[in-house]
């Protein structure tokens, strides 16, 4: 486990919680989602941090890795429920944080499980505590209520330079007896649908990650691959954030078809709920500390 700058990672904790409740109050019928993505990572950066990675609004079905397309023209509507997924990041020091919005009304019984099931599942996080004990919490009590955990989706470790590190937070109890450790930072993240329980690809890809090197064969793509490599190293980017600097989209998508090609990037396509049903999701990242946890965002 690595030694971590916890004075650093309150600020990050902070201005993370600050971004998530900026975000949730510009979520409104009509307001477009490229609005909120962009708004909230300008807070961010306003606070002297950089995102962690790109905003998520991911609505309805949708469970996380929507960010705005370029020149989005997405609106939400007075149906929608929508998760807005966000962090800040100080150097190597990362924020992870998550709330609902529901703009239609008639999701509240999900928004509020989705909330008591990260509630139950903090109250089991100490040092000792097994991964699934946690998500033991979270999957009865989400049945309690008539909903399903999301199985295949979960909180996780985050490390310095990681944001998804280490281990499995499950919503559900699956066997993994794995101890937590005191002086841990995770992110203790619910997923809860009235579907089956699984999410799946969708064909909508807007972020990615560079994971390695290659040497690309034109120069657009090595153009790219510097830039990326300059501007967010290793850390997730959005397709938006390249347009700043790369006007074609279709160049864009070339250049990162190319380095994928490669395997020295890997895609995140927005992921939705198998069976359609909707996804609420609440999240806060914490410190294990021996006998609770102590939460960091805010």
């Amino acid at each position: 486990m690595q030694d971590y700058n916890y004075e650093k990672l309150k600020e990050v904790g902070r201005v993370s919680y600050e971004a998530l409740q900026y975000a949730k109050g510009l979520v409104k019928a009509g307001a477009m989602v490229y609005d909120v993505c962009e708004k909230a990572e300008e807070f961010i950066r306003g606070k002297g941090m950089a995102p962690a990675f790109p905003v998520n609004i991911s609505i309805n079905e949708q469970a996380a890795h929507y960010t705005a397309l370029i020149n989005d023209k997405l609106r939400f509507t007075d149906k929608d429920l929508v998760k807005v997924d966000l962090g800040a990041r100080s150097d190597d020091v990362l924020g992870d944080c998550a709330v609902c919005v529901d703009l239609s009304g008639k999701h509240a019984q999900l928004v509020e499980a989705a909330e008591e099931a990260l509630q139950a599942a903090l109250s089991k996080v100490k040092a000792g505590a097994e991964l699934n004990s946690i998500g033991r919490e979270v999957e009865q009590l989400a049945k309690k209520k008539g909903f399903q955990p999301i199985r295949n989706l979960g909180g996780h470790a985050i490390e310095r330079e990681e944001l998804h590190a280490s281990i499995f937070i499950p919503n559900f109890d699956n066997g993994d007896t794995t101890k937590l450790e005191e002086g841990q930072v995770i992110a203790v993240e619910t997923f809860l649908t009235t579907g089956d329980g699984f999410v799946t690809d969708s064909d909508t890809v807007q972020i990615f990650q560079k994971t390695g090197d290659a040497s690309a064969r034109s120069p657009e793509t090595r153009k790219m691959a510097e830039s990326i490599d300059k501007n967010y190293s290793t850390y997730p980017f959005a397709i938006r954030w390249l347009s700043k600097e790369f006007s074609s989209e279709f160049g864009i998508r070339k250049a990162l078809n190319e380095l994928n090609s490669f395997g020295v990037i890997e895609p995140f396509p927005t992921l939705v709920e198998r069976s359609r049903g909707m996804v609420a999701q609440a999240e806060k990242e914490v410190v294990v500390e021996k006998d609770s946890c102590a939460v960091v965002t805010k």
